[in-house]
């Protein structure tokens, strides 16, 4: 299959049938989620991975009755950190030195492009880095896509709840969106065989 026919192939999956996907397909989707690009390349989130049943069914419970939390074979969550903070930012620094094998040193104007970040506010800190999380979610869905594995992307869920629920407050995070990973059940979900609706070509784009 072409990327553009897996593309065409997939679909935000309603229901699920429990099965496990291949852990060598998860691995492929994590690592291209795990290079997806972000914002100065600061990568301002972490993503959860979900494997404990109990932990799964509080979720479902508490925070997101959406049947693919308890049907899908992975769960992951997008946390945005709330606050930039000079130690986020310096541990950028010393892992793009490492990197790329430089002095740290070399990095100060890099470095110094940070303090608006820094000092700006945990508001406007948290949307910047919840805007870079969606760009990750994306990349998880076509990423996935090209593995012929299904998967949801999720924001219908109460993110104070699952805040709550992971303890992410105390580690300046916050709940942003969830990816779940599956097989489509064809048979209870009614959109398995239904056609894409999209924009046409000429529809989505203008050209000036």
């Amino acid at each position: 299959m072409s990327l553009i026919e897996q593309l065409n192939w997939r679909y935000a999956t309603k229901r699920m049938n429990s099965t496990k996907v291949p852990q060598d397909k998860v691995d492929k989707i994590k690592e291209a989620i795990r290079l997806t690009p972000t914002s100065f390349g600061l990568q301002g989130f972490k993503v959860i991975e979900i494997e404990d049943a109990a932990l799964r069914q509080k979720i479902y419970n508490e925070a997101c009755q959406q049947p693919q939390i308890l049907e899908g074979s992975n769960i992951f969550i997008f946390a945005a950190y709330k606050k930039i903070t000079a130690e986020l930012v310096d541990e950028y620094m010393q892992n793009t030195a490492k990197t790329r094998s430089i002095p740290v040193e070399s990095l100060a104007d890099f470095r110094a492009a940070f303090d608006g970040a820094v000092a700006g506010s945990e508001e406007q800190n948290f949307l910047w880095n919840a805007k870079q999380t969606y760009i990750a979610l994306g990349t998880g869905l076509v990423a996935a896509a090209a593995e012929q594995v299904d998967a949801t992307p999720m924001e219908g869920f109460n993110p104070a709840a699952l805040d709550e629920i992971l303890g992410l407050s105390q580690q300046n995070l916050g709940a942003v969106s969830i990816l779940v990973l599956g097989h489509r059940d064809a048979v209870k979900d009614k959109y398995a065989s239904a056609a894409k609706v999209r924009k046409s070509t000429e529809d989505l784009y203008m050209k000036l």
